[in-house]
């Protein structure tokens, strides 16, 4: 594959580093803020967490007003973007600023964006030149979506049932705190989602089409940290060194990502997400062995690549190591229980029937063009089949 010329989109300030956090007033400031909407997962404003009342007290040190929207649960909706919007407008916020996993970020960033310009229509957004938005800063509590560097939002249309992911470079949040702290609360289950997430964006990153000597580097990147660190994180919750490993390597993988795309597990599991209620950092996890053997011959060497990051001797054959990225990745969703807990999700009667509708709002997402080997709708339904018989097999 030759590499294409290099471009990088990504936020303008950046501040990585346990404690982080306490600069967030200076970071609205910088951006002109001076009234906020904060945007946060509505548990992290409950004890023990409380982490609303410490928002507004840094925020206040900067002579910041602040007003919190938390009222939704699960993946953000279009009625959660009305929803926060009236907050918006009735506080007269001129900043937003979001605080959470990847549903807090997107929703942020459709707040920001229709907070300033109101009548623009979801279609329209990946065709225009620019974008009118409020200031937007992102906050993660999560390592895996790597929202906070990302050009792209993924917000459910509660009409149509359908997950939309429009992109565009200006919707990248303006600055991203990566505080360490803020993860640390995060559950061993989500941990694992979110991390395998962060690694599939990376290894989809880099055997996209699109991919660049500058995505290449970041997804690389993110690979290795992430091979080194999501087991100990996920043995020991409180691990401060690799929870930081886990939030940079996070946000690289969105780096990389958001300038190289996606591919086809990201377009394959947000359908099955949207039709089956599955936390994102699963459905992709559950698919992505399934779409790496299909996609395996034709990137091997990019593959090869992927196994020798996660730490695969290098003086294995090509094919070797494209096939041992493969059984790495498989061992993860066995040490993660990530097939046991597909199951708790998934009908299996169910998926058979919803197969043809899956596979065709698969191959209408984006990314499908950017495999190295693009997927016709009977490849996308058998890779459907083969998550049935894998969740079979688990299940007897």
């Amino acid at each position: 594959m030759s590499l294409q010329v290099s471009r990088l989109d990504l936020p303008c300030q950046m501040h990585a580093g346990k404690g982080s956090l306490k600069l967030l007033h200076d970071f609205v400031i910088t951006n002109g803020g001076s009234r906020v909407l904060v945007i946060m997962d509505s548990f992290l404003g409950k004890p023990p967490i409380n982490l609303d009342e410490k928002v507004k007290s840094i925020l206040k040190q900067g002579s910041i007003e602040s007003v919190v929207f938390s009222e939704y649960s699960g993946e953000p909706t279009t009625e959660h973007v009305h929803a926060a919007l009236e907050i918006l407008r009735d506080f007269q916020a001129d900043c937003v600023v979001g605080i959470g996993g990847g549903s807090a970020l997107d929703l942020s960033k459709a707040v920001s964006l229709f907070g300033k310009t109101p009548n623009i229509n979801w279609t329209e957004i990946p065709e225009k030149p620019f974008l009118k938005r409020l200031p937007l800063i992102a906050v993660p509590t999560t390592a895996g979506t790597g929202s906070e560097a990302t050009k792209v939002m993924v917000i459910t249309n509660t009409e149509t049932n359908i997950k939309m992911n429009p992109g565009h470079p200006d919707l990248i949040p303006d600055a991203a705190i990566l505080d360490s702290d803020l993860t640390l609360s995060l559950p061993r289950t989500f941990t694992a989602y979110t991390g395998l997430d962060a690694l599939t964006h990376a290894i989809e990153a880099f055997v996209s089409t699109r991919a660049t000597n500058l995505t290449d580097f970041f997804a690389l990147e993110a690979i290795r940290m992430i091979g080194k660190s999501l087991p100990l994180v996920c043995e020991n919750g409180q691990d401060q060194e690799s929870r930081e490993k886990m939030s940079l390597a996070s946000c690289y993988a969105g780096i990389a990502f958001s300038n190289a795309s996606t591919n086809l597990v990201h377009a394959a599991g947000r359908s099955l997400g949207a039709r089956f209620h599955i936390p994102h950092g699963l459905s992709v996890a559950l698919l992505l062995p399934f779409v790496m053997r299909f996609g395996l011959e034709a990137a091997e060497h990019r593959y090869a690549a992927v196994a020798v990051a996660l730490g695969a001797n290098p003086s294995l054959s090509q094919k070797e190591l494209a096939e041992t990225s493969l059984r790495m990745i498989e061992d993860y969703n066995d040490q993660f229980d990530i097939w046991t807990d597909g199951q708790k999700y998934i009908n299996l009667q169910d998926l058979k029937k919803e197969i043809p509708l899956l596979s065709k709002d698969a191959m209408s997402g984006n990314g499908i063009a950017t495999n190295m080997k693009v997927p016709t709708i009977e490849d996308i339904s058998e890779i459907y089949e083969k998550l049935i018989n894998k969740l079979s097999y688990v299940y007897s």
